[in-house]
């Protein structure tokens, strides 16, 4: 069955369809929701309320653009959305300027393991902004837009987090070569 016969069949609400779909897309979007979320558990509960928004809402995917990308804005918004209801409004950080930091996510000694690991322990503010500007190519006017912050905000909460993410990166480094010695 083709995508398009399986977004009809969805849209008239055959629940054989519904589950192939589900199927088909469950774990690739549950690694989004997992950025997004606090633990495995909000990250399950994110995706199950982001399919149910998917499934009412599946009508208005006009075959425009990546299906799956539409898929993938749903769970995003969705687990931003139950961030702000348990946050309420974000914090306002003081928005001095700090020098922006590079990061080396491609360094050969660090496994893609630990490194989802620090990006996963960054707080929830410096997390979001990272995860919606480095890996997801959202700009920082979107961002300030997504979660209620301004764009000087933004940029200094992803500088705060590249920050945290190199000393992490430095300390790894540093006791990998404290071993080999």
């Amino acid at each position: 069955m083709s995508l398009e016969q399986l977004i009809k069949k969805c849209i008239n609400q055959d629940a054989k369809a519904q589950s192939q779909l589900y199927k088909q897309y469950a774990s690739k979007l549950f690694s989004v929701c997992l950025k997004y979320s606090k633990n495995y558990v909000e990250a399950e509960d994110n995706l199950h309320d982001a399919f149910i928004t998917v499934f009412s809402k599946i009508d208005q995917y006009k075959n425009k653009g990546s299906f799956e990308g539409w898929l993938k804005r749903i769970v995003i918004n969705t687990s931003l959305q139950r961030y702000r209801e348990n946050v309420g409004v974000f914090d306002i950080v003081n928005e001095e300027k700090i020098e922006d930091v590079k990061v080396d996510i491609n360094d050969k000694d660090i496994s893609i393991d630990f490194l989802l690991k620090i990006i996963q322990e960054l707080p929830d503010r410096y997390r979001l902004v990272f995860n919606l500007y480095v890996l997801d190519g959202y700009s920082h006017v979107e961002i300030s837009e997504l979660i209620n912050i301004s764009s000087g905000t933004s940029k200094s909460n992803l500088a705060r987090a590249r920050m945290i993410l190199k000393e992490k990166i430095e300390d790894y480094k540093a006791s990998l070569n404290s071993q080999s010695l």
